[in-house]
C-alpha cells in the first residue's frame, strides 16, 4: 500500500509499505495491503511503519486523521 505522513510543516513519509500500527483514539491498531476504506481520528503516540525494504519506520505524533482508500493511506498530523 501506499503510505503518506504528513504534518504542517512536511512531509515525513510517501512511500510503499507493507503494514502501518498506528495510535487510535479507542487504542492501537494496524493497517495491512488492501485494507478495507476507513477514516479514523489518532491520539499522540508512535506511528510505526514497515517499509517494502523490510525496513522499520517510527515517528511520534501529537493527534490527527487517518483516511485509507484504494490502499493509500494518507496520514495527517
Amino acid at each position: 500500500m501506499q503510505v503518506e505522513l504528513l504534518t504542517p510543516d512536511e512531509v515525513l513519509f510517501n512511500d510503499e509499505a507493507i503494514s502501518v500500527s498506528l495510535p487510535g483514539i479507542n487504542g492501537r491498531f494496524q493497517l495491512l495491503n488492501l485494507h478495507a476504506a476507513m477514516v479514523s481520528s489518532l491520539k499522540e503516540g508512535e506511528v510505526r511503519i514497515e517499509g517494502k525494504d523490510n525496513q522499520n519506520h517510527s515517528f511520534q505524533i501529537k493527534g490527527g486523521i487517518l483516511e485509507i482508500v484504494n490502499n493509500k493511506a494518507i496520514i495527517l498530523a
